[in-house]
């Protein structure tokens, strides 16, 4: 039974380099790629800690909608599959008609990532269908308050300024149910996202062209209408982005690099794009030096960016996919865990199970909290296999341990490598986890020569 704790160092003394990796794409109602390893870049050496993906377009109709809200997405789906064996876990996922926001983490920091909240913002159609607009996560990481913004704003050339309205009246209208921030600008970081839809004004088709092929990316920089709004815009100007030095990423015939030959030739642009801004210090003027020194290595929070690029890999939609890795260097707030939850005794499903947690740190819970039994390698927290109400089903409580049972009606009959995860309903989160742990093969599952057999994922039992 760990807690969590650094070996070497206390309680928010170390310091943590994190990657994260994110991506946005207007996959344009398609279904998704076979493969999606070159896009999460999973063949690269350095390990990534955090997945953030907004898509923009998905399919969307109102049949499919309904059946995706009960049902996770096709999208979601292929993102889940890919990362789950590699040891990420689906954290938090939100969805706007064809808005998807999806936050992937090594399970190592998902005790770690704390208060999600998930919003919305409808623009498009009076508002009403939401097929522009933004959806948002706003979470603790390490005590570190993040927010992640994906976006979609209105399209064609002439509505630059509209574009940067609909921005400013997402930021006024999302809101969150924290008191230190209650606004996305209240975030120490955040992402700013999607398909934006700016485009590069000015510029005739034969010159973009001319410019594009001759990678000479760099004469159509000002000409952008992004560039150009952040100079008018005080508000833009405190988000920063790398330099435009991949391909614009629109319009594509699909299946193909090559840019629109339909009889609308849009032109091309650097439609989709990831922004970030970290807030700026301002502490009160009448603290002393000392104190201001304290309290900026208190928050110690550096972001940089590693890589800004585009996948001309990938042709399912008429949009490229846009990537870009960060390196988070951060004071650790938090080292401990909430909660520490293990396995009593053996496990099987020939007897009810015992597990034991204690509350290692103060935090608001709840009747509705619950511990989940789950596969190693699962894929969210609703991938549990069993679960049991931390309140309801209690057999003792002390100050220092508290135990809950799970029936043996609900243990897996075949055994395996199992853990145990606390969710916390308030902070919507995962806020302990077990060491893996053995369920052993049941008598009822020898007895009757049980086999598993993997049907859409899931594990049933059939006889040799």
């Amino acid at each position: 039974m760990q807690t969590g704790r650094s070996s070497s160092q206390g309680e928010g003394d170390s310091t943590g380099n994190f990657r994260l990796h994110m991506v946005t794409w207007n996959v344009g109602t398609a279904e998704p790629p076979s493969d999606v390893t070159s896009l999460l870049q999973l063949d690269s050496q350095d390990a990534v800690d955090l997945y953030v993906i907004g898509l923009q377009e998905v399919t969307a109709t109102p049949l499919r909608f309904i059946s995706d809200l009960a049902y996770d997405d096709s999208w979601s789906h292929a993102f889940m599959a890919t990362l789950a064996p590699m040891g990420y876990v689906k954290v938090s996922s939100i969805r706007m008609q064809g808005l998807l926001l999806l936050l992937f983490s090594k399970l190592a920091h998902v005790p770690f990532i704390r208060d999600i909240q998930t919003t919305y913002t409808r623009t498009g159609i009076f508002g009403y269908w939401g097929n522009k607009g933004a959806v948002s996560v706003r979470l603790s990481f390490y005590g570190h308050m993040l927010c992640f913004l994906n976006c979609h704003l209105a399209a064609h050339m002439q509505y630059a300024t509209q574009r940067v309205d609909e921005f400013e009246y997402i930021l006024d209208t999302q809101d969150f149910h924290m008191h230190n921030t209650p606004h996305v600008l209240d975030h120490r970081v955040v992402f700013w996202f999607g398909d934006l839809n700016f485009r590069i004004a000015d510029h005739g088709m034969h010159f973009l062209r001319s410019a594009i092929n001759s990678n000479r990316l760099n004469l159509l920089w000002d000409r952008d209408q992004l560039t150009m709004m952040k100079k008018k815009e005080a508000f833009l100007q405190e988000f920063e982005e790398g330099p435009l030095s991949f391909k614009p990423t629109y319009k594509f015939d699909r299946g193909t690099e090559n840019y629109d030959t339909s009889g609308k030739k849009r032109k091309p642009a650097w439609t989709d794009r990831i922004l970030w801004r970290v807030k700026p210090e301002a502490p009160p003027p009448e603290q002393s030096e000392t104190k201001l020194q304290d309290q900026g290595h208190d928050s110690l929070l550096k972001v940089s960016q590693d890589t800004y690029t585009c996948d001309m890999n990938y042709g399912v939609s008429d949009h490229k996919p846009v990537i870009a890795t960060f390196r988070l260097e951060l004071q650790k707030k938090c080292e401990t865990p909430l909660v520490r939850v293990c396995a009593e005794e053996e496990w099987s499903a020939d007897r009810d199970v015992i597990v034991a947690y204690s509350i290692l740190e103060p935090f608001p819970s709840s009747t509705w909290d619950w511990i989940g039994l789950y596969k190693v390698g699962f894929k969210s927290a609703k991938d549990y296999v069993t679960y049991t109400w931390v309140k309801d089903d209690e057999i003792s409580s002390s100050d220092e341990l508290i135990k809950v049972y799970m029936s043996k009606e609900e243990i897996p009959l075949l055994g395996g490598e199992y853990i145990l995860c606390y969710y916390s309903s308030n902070m919507q989160s995962i806020v302990g986890i077990s060491d893996p742990f053995q369920v052993q093969e049941s008598k009822a599952a020898i007895e009757q020569g049980l086999v598993p057999e993997n049907i859409n994922g899931l594990d049933k039992f059939t006889a040799n």
